[in-house]
């Protein structure tokens, strides 16, 4: 492996989409944080494999992202989250960076209880949570659904596609917010990643 390559950070995206509407987000944060100078890596949690768990606890940071269902995460992802029971008590997690985005069919549809849902489990794993980093969008007279952050969350990227649509139909600047928190989150690990290493080489050079 270069020096480059090693100082690149890692970013996963662990996600369950449950029609295909948060698989298109979970692409889109894919896309984002490789377009911020990760080594990204997609994991799909119903279908986890020993690799995946793995991947998961060799990367710097990561993005959890599920549909909300009947206002919190759904339970393909709760799964997910009760077996990540051992790297908790083990504190294999702890110090990575973390965030999250979600899905509904109503505009508000409580997915900020998804959202925080995604935060608690990052808390109890001792992770530092990234937030959107966004102003809210589409809010005035002048505003346009075309915004960034069109529905106005921080906590992480939401959208909003309807219940009858096809993966089409997700908003575009659902998308492209959801680009924005994988970004968001590659550069804030590479930093975090820089960080560590000018500590550590602080510390080997004072011994």
């Amino acid at each position: 492996m270069s020096e480059l390559s090693s100082n690149r950070p890692s970013v996963a995206v662990a996600y369950h989409s449950g029609y295909g509407h948060t698989a298109v987000l979970a692409e889109a944060v894919h896309l984002g944080a490789a377009a911020g100078g990760a080594d990204t890596t997609l994991i799909d949690v119903t279908k986890i494999t020993d690799e995946d768990w793995d991947r998961l606890d060799a990367a710097d940071a990561i993005i959890f992202g599920s549909p909300t269902y009947m206002g919190g995460a759904s339970a393909g992802f709760h799964t997910f989250a009760e077996a990540t029971s051992k790297r908790f008590v083990e504190g294999r997690w702890a110090d990575k960076l973390a965030a999250g985005f979600t899905n509904s069919a109503s505009k508000s549809g409580d997915k900020s209880n998804a959202l925080a849902f995604f935060a608690a489990l990052a808390a109890q794993h001792r992770m530092l949570w990234v937030s959107l980093g966004l102003e809210p969008g589409w809010n005035s007279t002048t505003a346009s659904e075309h915004d960034l952050n069109r529905l106005g969350f921080w906590a992480g990227a939401a959208a909003q596609t309807p219940m009858d649509g096809g993966t089409d139909t997700v908003h575009q600047s659902d998308i492209t917010t959801a680009e924005h928190l994988g970004s968001r989150v590659a550069r804030h690990a590479a930093a975090f990643k820089a960080g560590r290493r000018a500590l550590a080489t602080a510390a080997s050079t004072a011994n």
